[in-house]
């Protein structure tokens, strides 16, 4: 028999360096799509004390006023002063963009879905992936939002961290912050207890590490327990820690350089599922980095909430130029229902999904700009937010292509 075992996650406020740096590279998206539905980006953003740098390269009929979106998002997220490290009047910003590869774009340019004479099939086909690389998405039935529990209920941690700063119910917190959750799971793999939290978090100097403590407890972590957890998750014995080097006044890019993409595990599912590597934030949905990822997690929830298996982890794969995938790869850890195997699944999955870019462009409707709200607290599992890859509205065409198969 195995033995429990113990898994963590992580998550960060959008204080966090890396978590600044993604939520403008978003916004300046979002700025650009509201411009222009068909622009291409790839915008990066570095922080250092005092400093943001945005490069990268566009392609589209856009003018973006970044320096005055950078300083909006420094401002909303509560950096407004240099005491706390950063002041987003005063800090600086160097903008360095250029134009997209003309190589790149041949590659990615679609037919105008606007031309009557031209069919989808044609469309779809006309536009490759914007570069090659590995995809994957996750989903598990252990929680409501088919997330895995740790980072489930890290993220929901960090966003009820960043609540009580901005609403003044805890006092003397700064922006910057991070969370994390240890479950014990059971040898048959269910959540059973929670084992550790932890909470870093930015404070004013006069703040005692005790107040802060009981603080934290109180208006956070217990709140946050009390209404994710079901009776089936044990919380009354748990471990928490706060600030274990003692002190966290110094916070944000002051302390920290921060980079857009350097919390790629943090933006997925905390480790449970692989990653291929591709950041999201800062580009549009032609790199399939950012829409074939949104798709493997919309396939995925769509087969476990289809009652087809208890988890399922979805790999596509592309070649830059192409628009079929190079492959498609459904892995179901054995949790499948009685009676279908996982070729049976794979069978379905290729039958209800068109997973050429153009086709998840359309199919999710990707050309919005819906991006900023992804940038942090997680690209997936939310409730706070309506994301069209969190719809289960392939369900019943699963059950169907499922029930045909195993009937064949």
């Amino acid at each position: 028999m195995q033995e429990r075992k113990l898994i963590s996650a992580e998550s960060v406020t959008e204080g966090h360096p890396d978590k600044l740096c993604d939520q403008i590279a978003d916004a300046i998206l979002d700025d650009m799509l509201r411009q222009d539905p068909h622009a291409h980006v790839a915008v990066e953003v570095c922080a250092c004390v005092g400093q943001f740098v945005v490069f990268g390269e566009v392609r589209g009929e856009v003018y973006t006023d970044i320096p005055g979106i950078v300083r909006k998002v420094v401002r909303n997220v509560g950096y407004t002063s240099s005491e706390i490290g950063l002041d987003a009047d005063s800090c600086g910003v160097m903008v360095s963009l250029t134009e997209q590869s003309a190589e790149i774009n041949q590659g990615v340019q679609r037919i105008d879905s606007k031309d009557d004479s031209v069919s989808r099939e044609e469309r779809y086909s006309s536009q490759g992936a914007g570069d090659q690389g590995v995809m994957f998405g996750y989903a598990s039935d252990e929680t409501d939002s088919y997330m895995p529990l740790p980072i489930y209920l890290a993220h929901k941690l960090a966003y009820r961290l960043a609540l009580v700063r901005k609403e003044g119910i805890v006092p003397h917190l700064r922006p910057d912050g991070k969370t994390q959750v240890t479950i014990e799971y059971d040898c048959d793999g269910n959540p059973k207890r929670v084992d550790t939290v932890l909470i870093s978090t930015q404070h004013d100097p006069e703040v005692s590490h005790d107040w802060l403590q009981q603080q934290l407890s109180k208006n956070v972590v217990l709140p946050v327990l009390k209404e994710a957890l079901s009776n089936k998750v044990d919380y009354n014995d748990y471990r928490m820690l706060v600030n274990p080097t003692g002190s966290f006044v110094l916070g944000g890019p002051a302390a920290d350089s921060g980079l857009t993409g350097r919390k790629i595990i943090v933006d997925t599912y905390g480790g449970a599922a692989h990653h291929g590597g591709g950041a999201f934030s800062g580009k549009d949905p032609s790199k399939v980095d950012r829409s074939a990822a949104y798709a493997a997690r919309w396939v995925a929830k769509n087969i476990v909430a289809a009652g087809l298996a208890h988890k399922a982890e979805v790999q596509v794969a592309y070649a830059i130029g192409i628009a079929d995938p190079v492959s498609v790869n459904v892995e179901t850890f054995g949790t499948e229902s009685e009676g279908i195997t996982r070729s049976d699944i794979s069978k379905a999955v290729r039958e209800v999904f068109d997973l050429r870019p153009a086709a998840i462009i359309d199919e999710l409707d990707l050309l919005q700009p819906i991006y900023s709200k992804t940038s942090a607290y997680g690209h997936f599992g939310r409730t706070d937010a309506h994301f069209p890859w969190e719809e289960l509205n392939r369900v019943e065409d699963l059950k169907r292509a499922i029930s045909n198969i195993v009937n064949d």
